[in-house]
């Protein structure tokens, strides 16, 4: 079983427990709650953490930003794209189809723009950590910029799968703002390089057939060996190959998952091997001791941690100044 472990460990490139067994069995956490991670916060000075993001913390139910996500059976936009014809729900997102037919795209995209959106209690959160000078990291799946609007120096951000700030041509690679972009797609037409007036423009978020940014996998390589605690915030963690970072942090990183379900759990054979991969919230195992799921809406979860550490109303101020803001210069534009 040993030699198994370290075979699968090396061909799959999954981190190999025995290597940490004795930081694994030991608890990080005093209680495996929303207050143990609040009081691992309080008493470590100079804490170093990564949050990751899924659409969850832009289409909460409560204050949120009004952006519709991908997968829900009902709601979401991959159950709404009938009227565009696609041999697939996935193909508006395929380079291939994209650069065939890129009408269905742009048409959905004035759906997807961040238009009169506004960033949410989470966003916020994320920027009253970097604040606090507490924030290594933030990793988002999102492409809706929400988290350049709210404040977050991109220094600190990482766009896993790119994003509608910018563009580029396809043929001649010039560059392009979201301003330039945004005006073209809500007037319907679909944006035609100024420069060598052949290519399309599209926006530089990651289309299946694409690699993710370099950024993503320089960084990666840096920031999660050095962080002191993980959050995990309104992601699915089924798309790879973000959801094996939470994997990437040293086995004695406490990690709190705030998402409306648990997501991301190892699996049978990754346990019946004793590869460190995935959450594990049953702390019988030799990894118990670092997971703690918070489930429901996360911006409550958000909300609740900030109380929780004494910041309520710093936060609470931090929406209400920003969207404010943000309303002001929508009047003058």
């Amino acid at each position: 079983m040993e030699k198994i472990r370290k075979y699968l460990a090396q061909k799959l490139r999954v981190f190999d427990s025995s290597k940490y067994d004795g930081q694994s069995q030991q608890k990080t956490l005093r209680e495996l709650s929303l207050n143990g991670v609040v009081e691992y916060i309080k008493e470590n000075e100079n804490l170093k953490i990564i949050t990751m993001a899924g659409a969850g913390i832009s289409t909460c139910k409560y204050l949120p930003a009004g952006i519709p996500d991908f997968r829900s059976p009902s709601s979401g936009l991959y159950h709404n794209l009938e009227k565009y014809n696609l041999p697939q729900p996935q193909a508006i997102f395929d380079l291939d189809f994209f650069m065939e037919n890129p009408e269905p795209f742009f048409m959905l995209a004035r759906e997807l723009l961040p238009e009169g959106f506004k960033p949410t209690p989470c966003h916020y959160f994320i920027r009253l950590l970097w604040e606090k000078g507490m924030l290594l990291r933030h990793y988002t799946q999102n492409i809706d910029t929400l988290e350049r609007m709210a404040g977050l120096p991109p220094e600190k951000l990482v766009e896993a799968h790119g994003t509608f700030h910018t563009g580029r041509c396809l043929k001649c690679r010039a560059p392009y703002t979201l301003p330039w972009m945004k005006k073209k797609i809500i007037e319907g037409i679909i944006p035609k390089c100024e420069e060598c007036d052949e290519g399309v423009v599209k926006p530089d978020i990651v289309f299946f057939g694409e690699m993710l940014p370099e950024r993503f996998h320089d960084l990666i390589e840096r920031d999660f060996v050095q962080a002191d605690l993980l959050i995990i915030m309104g992601s699915s963690l089924v798309v790879q190959p973000f959801a094996s970072l939470v994997d990437r942090v040293r086995s004695n990183c406490p990690r709190l998952l705030i998402n409306k379900e648990k997501v991301g759990v190892q699996d049978r054979l990754s346990r019946l091997l004793g590869l460190r991969q995935g959450l594990v919230f049953d702390t019988k195992g030799s990894h118990g001791g670092r997971d703690v799921a918070w489930l429901g809406d996360c911006n409550t979860g958000c909300q609740l941690l900030a109380e929780k550490l004494g910041w309520a109303d710093e936060l609470r101020d931090l929406v209400k100044k920003e969207h404010e803001r943000l309303d002001a210069e929508e009047k003058t534009d």
